[in-house]
């Protein structure tokens, strides 16, 4: 039986696992073209947000064909002003669970600042820290490196809404490994 006491507070039941992607690696120079979440509840998905989001400038091949995501593709989104108020209603004020996180945090952070002069206070969880600690036989902590290590599917890695799949199998997976 778990003492709850002894329990690691990186393990939570309650949260919402984010992903983003994005035209760079910059959060000033680059944009956000797609937002995703979903909420958890007990350890299952309760609910999923998942929006493309029209950025100013154009998509890049490299971006392009890493994503799937096309200038045609986000001809019709909504800008970063209508989609992310939307995106972080959603997130209400849940610890948000991400992969190397504090990537995407940046990216919100930044737009929220920018277009809303309002700041993201949420506390967050990243996967990438979490398996360094709990899945020390592996020497890659990349997402794609850890799906395939808990045997999950990574076909559509690279979109916003499969990385929030992906990323919350692997949490769980690493909870199950260590039995918490």
């Amino acid at each position: 039986m778990i003492n709850l006491e002894e329990t690691p507070q990186e393990f939570i039941d309650n949260y919402t696992v984010i992903d983003i992607e994005t035209t760079g690696l910059s959060c000033e120079k680059n944009e956000i073209i797609e937002l995703s979440a979903l909420k958890i509840r007990n350890n299952k998905v309760t609910d999923k947000f998942s929006a493309l989001v029209k950025p100013s400038g154009h998509i890049n091949s490299f971006i392009r064909e890493l994503t799937g995501i096309s200038d045609e593709l986000v001809k019709d989104a909504d800008d970063i002003t209508k989609v992310l108020p939307e995106f972080i209603s959603f997130i209400e004020n849940d610890t948000v669970l991400g992969h190397n996180v504090k990537f995407d945090l940046r990216f919100i952070k930044h737009n929220l600042k920018k277009h809303f002069q309002k700041d993201f206070l949420n506390n967050s969880l990243d996967t990438m820290r979490i398996s360094r600690k709990y899945c020390r036989e592996l020497t890659s902590h990349r997402l794609k490196v850890l799906a395939e290590y808990f045997k999950i599917n990574t076909q559509g890695h690279h979109r916003a809404l499969k990385d929030c799949e992906i990323t919350n199998d692997v949490y769980q997976n690493i909870k199950c490994k260590n039995n918490l």
